[in-house]
């Protein structure tokens, strides 16, 4: 009788394990991030983390939901319509300067994808060279306009206006803000402070698998929109692919030393420049936009090769 009652007890032990490892008890804890934009090549790392089963290594399901902007994303989380997402760090640190209770815990694009472009016809030869020019700013038809000969040059971004050009065939003199003295914190992960209050672990490893997923993209871009394609059907592969290439300079640009973590010497430099230029109020503290508590440790990071 006894050899049976043990027998039962560790069977049913045994039950329950096979229980939790597979079952209810071991459901991964769901989590929407949103997104600053529709899916393509800048969202490449998280599609990864997802196809690559990083978010479900560590225990996390997760849905990635396409935006329109980084000021509407920024909002929703701001009216607590979302709670983890991605956007520019202006719009979010924006919204942080009017009380909106929210912080960066990430930030992938170091700085910011901004540039001014001409064509190379033009002899547009330096940013000083702009002066007394003509230049357009961001609408809908500022690419027909800079190859139709309407502007000498369009301000834009690396990841969006200049591939449209160049997939029409101009040939470009591009000069990136960043290379001119304006790095400013740009595309970040964020979220609003009750969720970090209530999910400081999710959010820690949300951001941790996102980072090897990152990495990942960086080593392997192809299988990277593979993965993008997997995760996103309607995705133009082509097209993402060069939003991807475009875009890795900046995760180490800024005087960056690990991907995913903005150095605070940076975000100080984008609050002067930003509040000059009256994006940001002057007088406050670049803390008050950021922390770094949910960051891996140095150790766990990907470092930024030095030059």
């Amino acid at each position: 009788m006894h050899a049976l009652v043990k027998a039962v007890v560790v069977r049913g032990i045994a039950v329950a394990l096979a229980f939790a490892a597979g079952g209810s008890l071991a459901a991964d804890t769901p989590v929407t991030f949103q997104l600053n934009w529709m899916a393509g090549g800048p969202n490449a790392g998280f599609a990864a983390a997802v196809a690559e089963g990083y978010y479900k290594d560590a225990g996390l399901d997760v849905t990635l939901v396409q935006g329109n902007g980084s000021g509407n994303t920024a909002q929703l989380v701001a009216n607590g319509r979302a709670q983890l997402a991605y956007a520019d760090a202006v719009a979010v640190s924006q919204l942080i300067a009017k009380g909106a209770p929210m912080k960066v815990v990430s930030t992938i694009y170091q700085s910011n994808p901004n540039a001014v472009m001409s064509l190379k016809k033009a002899g547009i030869k330096s940013v000083a060279d702009l002066k007394g020019k003509k230049v357009g700013v961001p609408v809908a038809s500022m690419v027909p306009a800079l190859l139709q000969g309407q502007v000498d040059a369009v301000l834009g971004s690396i990841d969006a206006y200049q591939i449209q050009a160049e997939s029409q065939g101009a040939q470009l003199d591009v000069y990136r803000f960043a290379d001119y003295g304006v790095p400013t914190v740009s595309t970040s992960i964020f979220a609003s402070n009750g969720y970090l209050k209530d999910n400081p672990e999710v959010v820690k490893k949300f951001i941790a698998a996102s980072l090897k997923g990152w990495s990942f993209a960086l080593d392997h871009p192809d299988k990277a929109i593979k993965d993008l394609k997997q995760v996103f059907p309607e995705v133009n592969e082509k097209l993402a692919t060069a939003e991807l290439a475009a875009i890795t300079p900046l995760f180490c640009s800024g005087g960056a030393k690990y991907v995913g973590k903005a150095e605070d010497a940076l975000w100080s430099k984008s609050q002067d420049l930003l509040s000059e230029v009256k994006l940001l109020p002057a007088g406050q503290d670049p803390k008050s936009y950021y922390t770094n508590d949910y960051l891996p440790p140095a150790s766990a990071m990907r470092a930024c090769k030095s030059s």
